[in-house]
Parts: C-alpha cells; structure tokens; sequence
C-alpha cells in the first residue's frame, strides 16, 4: 500500500474507527471499522498514483484532493463539497438523531456485521449506473436494487449523478442499495468494514477517475469490432461450417461464430466431444480462411461425471459450502434420464483459475480458439444462496459478487500469458473492476419482444455509466421468436438496426421451434437469411454500414481505453450542460460524432429524437440541418434507424 500516511485523515469514537484517504485525481476512499481495520480485503479499487501528484492537502478533519473535499464532524459525520466551489455534493446523514449513527455495524457472527451506510437524499438528483437491471429505469432514484449477480441483472455498484460526484460502494458483499427520497442506505448482509469511494466531476470525469482507481478496459481487438453469428445452438462442427460457408459465399463479412453449449461431452470436461466436434482444429483454420474466428462457450461448472471434478475437489478448488455437499445446481447429462447435481469452480482461489486455464488452454487455445463466451457466469446456481457457500476470499454474503470478474480473470491472465495481445472474453454478468479484465457483458436470456428491446436500451446506457463500456444484447432477445412470423421479422430489423450502433454486434436466440433443455436441443434458425427476403436485404445492409464503421468505432474505442469514456454514451456524458440530456433514455450517441435513435415500437415509422443543444446536427439520412436543444420528429420507414451526425463530423454511414 502507498504510504500515504501524512494526508490521511482518522477519526476514531469508541471502537468505531474512521479513515479517509486520497484514492486518484479529484477522488477520496472512506473506510470505517470497529477495531483494527483490514487493508487486504477483496475490492474494485487498485492503488492509485502518489498521493503528491493529485493536489492532495490536509486541513486538520479535512481532506482537500484536487475538486474534491471531505470533511469529518465532530461526530463523526462525513461531508463532501467541491472544493473550487464550496458546492455539497454528498453528504453522510444519520438514521436517528440518538442513535444508530450514519453507519451501523450488527454483529451476525465470525467476526463479520451486518452493515448500513446512510447519506442524505436531495430534491431532484438524478442517479445512474449501478450495473443492468430489468426493471427498465434510466434515473435509478427511487428505487431499491439488490447487491446480487442473477441472469440478466449485473451488479456494478458504481453510480454517476447529476449533483457532479461518481460513488462505489467497494464491498463485493451481497446486498441491497435504497434510493429513496428520506435518504440513500446501502447495506451488506455480511462485512467486516464500511469502504466506499468518491470522485467529483462532470460525467466523463467521473469515468476517467473512475477508470483510474479501478482498471481501464484494454483497446476492443481489431477483430471484435465485425458482426457475430450465434443461435441455440449449432449441434455439430459439419452445421456450424456450413453456416459459415454460406455467409462467405454471399459476401457477407463475418467476424465470429460460436460453438454454444453441450459441444462437450460432460459438463466440466472444458473440451470438445469428438463424435460431433472431430476436428476443431481444422474447423478453426477453415473458418480463419473466411476471416472468421471461432468463439466457445466455457461454463464454471463441473458435472461429477466430468474428467475435472474429481481432480478439483480432491485439491479444495471447488466452492464449498457452510453444511452439505459441493453440489449447488442440477443440469442435464448423455446417457441420463434424470438431471444430476453439479458443482462450481472457485475463481476467487488463484490455485483454482490456474487450474480451469491449463485445461482451457490445452482442449481449446491450443487448437487455435482465442475468443470465449463466459456463460452463466453469475454463477447460475438454483436455487442461490450465497450465505451457505465459502469461498478461497471469504464467506458468500461478503464475497460472492467478486464471482465473475475472478472467472473473466482466469481468462485474461492465461491468454496474456500467452502472449496474447487482443483479448476479449463475453459474459453475462461482472462486477467492479470487470472491465480491467477485457470483459464485454450482454445483456442475458431476455425476451424477444419490443418492450424488451426499449429496456436495452436504457439497460445498456446504465451499463455504459458503470464503468463497463463493451456491452451488446441478444439481437432479436433470447427467449423464442418465430422466424416466419412478420411482426417478429419486424422486431429482428429494428433490433439489428439498434445492435448495429452497440459496441458489440451479434445475434443470438433460442428460435422456434424450441427445443426442451437437454443434451440434444438446438434453436430453430437464427442467420441472416431465416427471416425472409426483406428482412435479409435489410440486415446485410447493416452489416456492411457496420464494417465502413469499423475505423471510427475503433478511434472512439482507443478513446474508451485510455480514458475511460464509453463507446455507447448517453447524451447527458457529451452533453452534461443540457438538463434535458440527462432525461433522455432512449438515444445515444455512438461515440462522440453520431447519434443514434433506434426505433422501439412496432409499426413505427416515424419517431421524435431530442437534438441536444451545443452542436449542430445532421440528419444522414436526408442530409437536412436541424435545430439544437429541440425535439423533431423523424420519418423512420422500416430499412432506415433515425441517425444524425454532430456538426461537421464525417462518419461513412451510408454507402457510395
């Protein structure tokens, strides 16, 4: 740890101790224990510079770094202001003028309390960030979220708002955070301490820092940048090449195809069963003649009828639990008629994720893979319950949403062991810090309907605020879909129009006619061409406007890694002066220079887009200047998703 210790500030009142330290340019760390406080506990933050380079001075219970100043009440109350401005910008607040405090400790056993940490609410913030979830809000106040890694809902527990100060709460503990109008309360069910960090700053500043004290994602690979094939699921090697083929034979580009579930014999076995799979060798060199990689899925969990199970248990490398067995779902296998439990790795123990890459390494990287798909990484435990489960880090209520960073991190350091140089791992959940791992989180098993497709939108620009810039969504969401069916044919359109301008850009989906879950199933069609004539011509065109694209998607990614500002930016991050920027939840702008309105309702062939004020803009389509700072209403016929350029910006959009 920096030594750090002539800035920081401590406060101590019974057995409760206090510290505040500078953590990063504009940024300060607040921790608060009872006793002896523990500078090792697992978190999001990395060391930050010296403390001598951001400007930090000590003001007697005052902490000045850079915008920001904390100080510390006679008891014990923490502020923070903007200290070129004198403005509040958050506020500890007890729960009750005798007691408890602003912060709460109840002893639930081991060592560990059950913790609340109180501030003070404020008439019209706004707040944003905090991970993906369903319940389709853009401004997150008023709500109650849950500290918990399920299926879809991803928690970050970072937040941006309006008043000009980012927050993470820096504890992987399950729990919950409640914006309520009488005060903001974030609770872990199981902790040891209270550690949680503030940075001031419009809204890109905000993100630098936090960026900064948390990792930066690496540059997004050249390759990953193209349009990605995927269904429920190609059965054999012979089905999945085939698919290929004919993408290359309608000169279509194609930059990776996935190798979904059950390619393996057993669950855990983290390779390829040779009946369907006998040469993936090949199939990797075929495809890569195409300019097509290969991605698989890789699950943690291991069926005690897989070659790992046994191996891992017997070193301790599998998640334990506090009474029973190891076992913590159940999943289908060949050859059984009844559904069998499972286990799951520990990617919290180093020894464990060295483990899972050396298999990895030798049953897929070594045949030529380099693209994996971390699925039901959360992990999918049925049912969950985090508090009967120990990990290598600590008990499940204090750790347990560590989970899939620590799973993207095997991946990460194994293939930069390598030598790998552009990495990128899919997931369906992550954490904190995630992004420093070159994770790109999609949005989950979603349904497959318009009002899903609204909620992506809003989920993925929460995402975006949350620090993790490299996110996609199902095309055509996960749950069904006929592909004869013209109003799902409709929704395929305009979500691939929406999908074109993510930073990811892949289809996938369980299509009709379904199959049940097991060993045998796969999804009914899912290319381009299931959807009919129409929908096709539509579709590909997008996929070429995607690869004219691909040059400026990656100068504004180069601008996401080094300084931490989102490819998928809500308008209120380019545009933070604009109070109707900060309401807009249903447009974006597609790096710095385009923005994007996607058509979200059935039918729609016309929709009103918000124009920002502070930059001129053109619409691409018609090549007609609008005004700023006002709503317009745009013709949005079925081929064509409303798009306007930022003042006298060239981004080749349309073809010649």
């Amino acid at each position: 740890m920096l030594d750090n210790r002539g800035l920081v500030v401590e406060f101590s009142s019974g057995y409760e101790h206090l510290r505040l330290e500078p953590w990063g340019g504009d940024s300060i760390r607040v921790r608060a224990c009872q006793g002896q406080m523990d500078d090792d506990l697992p978190g999001a933050l990395i060391e930050p510079a010296p403390a001598g380079s951001t400007g930090a001075r000590r003001d007697g219970l005052a902490l000045v770094n850079g915008k920001l100043r904390a100080e510390v009440s006679p008891e014990g109350l923490v502020g923070f202001w903007r200290s070129d401005a004198g403005r509040e910008l958050l506020s500890e607040q007890k729960a009750h003028f005798w007691w408890p405090g602003p912060r709460l400790f109840v002893p639930n056993g081991n060592g560990h309390y059950r913790i609340e940490q109180r501030f003070k609410a404020y008439d019209g913030e706004k707040l944003y960030g905090l991970g993906q979830h369903l319940h389709g809000q853009f401004d997150q106040k008023g709500l109650v979220m849950d500290l918990v890694q399920r299926n879809a809902e991803v928690s970050v527990p970072f937040m941006v708002s309006n008043r000009g100060y980012g927050f993470l709460w820096n504890s992987p503990a399950v729990g919950r955070v409640e914006l309520a109008a009488n005060g903001t309360r974030w609770v872990a069910d199981s902790a040891t301490q209270i550690d949680y960090w503030v940075t001031a700053g419009d809204p890109a500043e905000v993100l630098g820092h936090y960026a900064d004290a948390t990792g930066h994602a690496p540059e997004l690979p050249s390759w990953a940048s193209g349009f990605w094939q995927s269904k429920l699921r190609y059965r054999t090697q012979e089905e999945l090449l085939a698919v290929a083929r004919e993408y290359h034979r309608r000169g279509v580009p194609l930059a990776v195809i996935v190798s979904d579930f059950f390619h393996w014999h057993y669950l855990g076995d983290w390779s390829f069963d040779r009946e369907e799979w006998p040469d993936p060798g090949a199939m990797v060199a075929e495809l890569e003649s195409m300019g097509t990689r290969l991605m698989v899925s890789v699950w943690p969990s291991l069926s005690p009828l897989s070659s790992n199970y046994q191996p891992m248990l017997e070193r301790g490398l599998l998640v334990s639990s506090e009474g029973g067995p190891t076992l913590q779902a159940t999943w289908p296998e060949r050859g059984l008629r009844q559904w069998i439990g499972v286990a799951f790795y520990d990617p919290t123990n180093p020894r464990a994720r060295e483990y899972i890459w050396e298999q990895v390494g030798k049953n897929y990287y070594d045949l030529g893979v380099r693209v994996f798909w971390l699925d039901a990484c959360e992990p999918e435990m049925k049912p969950s319950f985090p508090a009967n489960l120990r990990f290598a880090a600590g008990p499940g209520a204090a750790v347990a949403n560590l989970y899939p960073r620590e799973h993207a991190r095997a991946f990460y350091e194994g293939m930069a062991n390598r030598g790998e140089t552009e990495i990128l791992t899919l997931c369906r959940s992550a954490w904190a810090g995630s992004q420093r791992y070159g994770v790109a989180v999609w949005s989950g098993d979603i349904p497959s309907t318009f009002g899903s497709l609204r909620l992506q939108v809003r989920a993925g620009l929460n995402m975006a605020l949350s620090g993790i810039p490299w996110w996609t969504t199902d095309i055509g969401g996960f749950f069904a879909g006929d592909p004869a069916d013209a109003t799902f044919r409709e929704l395929i359109v305009r979500w691939f129009q929406y999908g074109a301008f993510c930073p990811l850009f892949r289809i996938h989906g369980d299509r009709m006619p379904n199959s049940t879950m097991g060993t045998e199933m796969t999804g009914g069609p899912n290319e381009i061409w299931s959807y009919g004539e129409e929908a096709c011509g539509i579709l590909q065109d997008y996929i070429f406007m995607r690869e004219r694209m691909r040059p400026y998607l990656h100068a504004q990614a180069k601008e996401t890694s080094e300084r931490g500002v989102p490819i998928m930016r809500p308008l209120l991050v380019e545009f933070p002066e604009d109070p109707r920027a900060w309401e807009v939840d249903d447009q974006f702008m597609f790096g710095r220079d385009l923005l994007v309105a996607p058509v979200l309702q059935e039918g729609g062939r016309k929709r009103e887009v918000y124009l920002p004020a502070g930059a001129q803009w053109t619409n691409v389509w018609t090549g007609v200047v609008m005004p700023s700072g006002t709503k317009v209403a745009v013709e949005a016929p079925l081929q064509q998703i409303p798009l306007f350029l930022r003042d006298s910006a060239s981004v080749p959009v349309r073809g010649s």
